[in-house]
């Protein structure tokens, strides 16, 4: 385990301490019929929480929106059920020593029309325009953005009171947030679009709005260049707009950055420092001083367990992830699918059991908890 003992040190976000350096990443799986997760939602949390994992982030679970999701099986944290249920996860989580965060989630425009727990409802978005530029919707008012950062701040209060360790608020991967974020969705010409610190202006309200009601209560924000629709989006070119662009999220109180790639390894600006260079969540840390979370294919490849032993080109070797962390490039590591397939994958790593890792197997995950 000494190699990667790093990843087993403690780490303290707002007074609130994690065992170890590893997350386990938001990951939907549609498990909670009418929006109300169940005592196998419950069981699913506390199996990895027992298992060494520091902190867990949980999946999608979404504001008190009509359009806010597309799915009926997809958590909420707003209905009464739903937030009794999300009581039972907390206590049980917290019977190991488990530290756990709802990801609070907002789908925007990634819902089609008649779909979700209220099909009658309309999908927000900042603009009412599409990622191609089609224009499906008039864009929201201002007072009807007001409501909408107001279900947000809400779901982060409801995530104190029901005794989560900190929230986090889903702003990547083209999602409502993110949709802010993007000058292609959003052209709205009032004081949520147009520029860079402009289009942050959503966020910034959600997380002071949410601040002055939750105190010291740590807010992570996840946030990506890439969209589910275009991998190759860039919301900052530069270090510079990267810099405009998180300074907007720094000044609101934001406490963590989750950053979201598809491959934790790619360099964010190798322009500047080379194909080894940092990636997003080390350039986010190194531009804002805040502490940030890097995620992105961990421990993932064709032949799952040889990643450990750096074979395959689609991942790197575990130690890799290590040493970057052990140089202070970020602070934490979030791990998904590894962790969805494996419950017991940090114990494991933990305690050096590297051949007992499963082989990664898509087709089998429906049935895993």
């Amino acid at each position: 385990m000494s190699d990667f003992a790093p990843l087993f040190e403690p780490f303290t976000l707002k007074g609130v301490t994690f065992a170890n350096r590893l997350a386990m990443a938001p990951m939907t799986r549609s498990f909670s019929p009418d929006g109300v997760p169940g005592e196998d939602v419950a069981a699913y949390y506390k199996r990895r929480a027992e298992a060494d994992v520091g902190l867990l982030i949980t999946e999608g679970t979404t504001i008190n929106r009509g359009g806010a999701s597309f799915d009926p099986k997809i958590p909420n944290i707003h209905a009464d059920k739903a937030l009794k249920g999300w009581k039972n996860v907390v206590d049980e989580v917290h019977a190991v020593d488990g530290k756990i965060a709802p990801q609070i989630w907002h789908v925007g425009l990634a819902r089609k029309p008649g779909t979700g727990p209220h099909p009658e409802a309309a999908s927000d978005s900042p603009s009412g325009v599409t990622y191609a530029g089609k224009q499906v919707a008039e864009a929201p008012s201002l007072d009807e953005v007001d409501d909408i950062i107001e279900a947000f701040v809400q779901g982060i209060v409801n995530a104190k009171e029901l005794g989560f360790d900190c929230a986090e608020i889903h702003g990547a991967h083209g999602y409502l947030v993110d949709e802010f974020f993007w000058g292609v969705m959003n052209v709205r010409d009032d004081k949520y679009g147009g520029s860079l610190e402009s289009r942050g202006q959503f966020a910034a309200e959600i997380i002071s709005r949410a601040k002055a009601k939750v105190g010291d209560f740590p807010i992570i924000l996840r946030m990506s260049q890439w969209k589910q629709f275009d991998y190759g989006a860039r919301l900052c070119e530069t270090p510079e707009e990267l810099d405009t662009f998180l300074k907007v999220l720094v000044d609101a109180g934001v406490d963590c950055i989750h950053c979201s790639q598809r491959r934790y390894w790619e360099p964010e600006f190798p322009e500047l420092d080379g194909e080894n260079g940092l990636n997003l969540a080390g350039w986010a840390k190194k531009l804002t001083g805040l502490p940030t979370i890097t995620v992105g294919s961990v421990g993932l490849s064709t032949e799952f367990t040889g990643a450990f032993r750096g074979e395959g080109s689609k991942t790197r070797p575990l130690i890799d992830v290590v040493e970057r962390l052990e140089k202070g490039e970020f602070d934490m590591i979030a791990v998904g699918r590894a962790l969805l397939q494996d419950p017991l994958w940090a114990k494991k790593v933990k305690e050096g059991r590297l051949d007992e890792l499963s082989d990664y197997n898509a087709e089998a995950l429906s049935t895993l908890y």
